[in-house]
């Protein structure tokens, strides 16, 4: 469940929680001697889970900026490659370098508190959240989130149009005349997955066609998930001629699928998917799907991060909620990009 960030933990917290003295907890994190090692490792290993951080960054106190800004994706796989690359070109020219962290595939929620309480201060000026799964960052530099969880909360945002895609998806099926339409959904925990989700099932009501729950599916956004759902679909007794994926690496299961089934792609089974990442022209046939301008993500974000930092003071310290950028949400918008693995229906 998402849940906001907690209030920040003190050095009595993590005493407390070491079962040690509060001095104690000083001599490690300040690295001094006296401290046996084992102690201090379990020290550490208490800093981080509680995701404490030493006054020093907490208070802001720093004489002069890092030059640094920090991306935070759970995992790097094809969208978050792709948001590196634009938060980098939006780095150009400037005195910034970009520090990119994964979380190593973690789905905790709050995850990035840890991650943050380790950068924020000492490495970076700034972080952009990618996926985010908390609703506030709780910390002593500015943040912007893209794509979070929950959809725009606290932090200032940037996300596409996810609804308005997957209508723009399902319309060109029912424009090419496929009235039997699944739907291979995403993560049931992410906003962008909930959206596409209703706009699959606007599009249908617009045209007067009721969501078949048997056409509707789960492959988590992951390509290795789609072969089970889309066999089901298709070994229906009144299959779809269709596939509206939530993203295109799904799609990209669903034309593995379809090649082991011998099912022919656009011939007999019409596929659509949603991101336009780099491989998305390469598949056989080349892939239709929505387009999101996902290395924009990145640029508008790190934009927005850059006007952020330009509304702090000269030691770091924050401006109040009126200055550029504070509590802003940016949406992309998002276009069809008709490939080669869409045609009308046989039957």
């Amino acid at each position: 469940m998402l849940r906001a960030m907690a209030q920040r933990v003190t050095i009595t917290d993590v005493a407390r929680e070491a079962g040690v003295s509060v001095a104690t907890v000083s001599k490690v994190i300040n690295q001094r001697d006296g401290i046996a090692a084992g102690t201090a490792t379990h020290v550490r290993a208490v800093v981080d889970r509680l995701g404490y951080e030493s006054s020093l960054v907490a208070r802001g106190l720093r004489s002069h900026r890092t030059g640094v800004i920090g991306v935070l994706v759970a995992e790097f796989e094809p969208f978050s490659s792709e948001i590196l690359k634009g938060a980098g070109a939006a780095l150009r020219g400037t005195e910034h370098a970009l520090l990119a962290y994964t979380g190593g595939g973690s789905g905790r929620a709050g995850w990035e508190h840890r991650y943050l309480a380790r950068l924020s201060g000492t490495l970076i000026d700034g972080a952009v959240l990618v996926t985010p799964t908390v609703l506030h960052a709780g910390t002593s530099v500015p943040v912007v989130a893209v794509d979070p969880h929950a959809g725009p909360g606290g932090l200032p945002t940037v996300d596409s149009d996810n609804l308005h895609g997957a209508v723009l998806a399902v319309r060109h099926l029912l424009g090419l005349g496929h009235r039997r339409i699944g739907f291979l959904g995403g993560r049931a925990d992410l906003e962008s997955s909930r959206l596409r989700e209703a706009g699959y099932r606007a599009a249908l009501a617009e045209a007067g066609i009721p969501v078949d729950p048997a056409l509707m599916h789960v492959a988590e956004y992951r390509r290795d998930a789609a072969d089970a759902p889309t066999a089901a679909m298709l070994a229906l007794a009144d299959p779809p001629t269709a596939l509206f994926a939530a993203n295109d690496l799904s799609a990209m299961g669903i034309l593995d699928a379809a090649a082991r089934l011998g099912v022919r792609v656009p011939a007999d089974l019409s596929v659509i998917g949603f991101d336009d990442v780099p491989e998305a022209a390469a598949t056989t046939p080349p892939l239709t799907t929505v387009r999101q301008e996902i290395q924009g993500l990145g640029r508008a974000a790190v934009g927005m991060l850059l006007t952020l930092l330009g509304a702090e003071g000269p030691a770091g310290e924050r401006a109040g909620d009126d200055a550029p950028g504070a509590g802003q949400h940016l949406r992309l918008p998002t276009q069809l990009v008709v490939r080669g693995t869409t045609a009308v229906p046989r039957r």
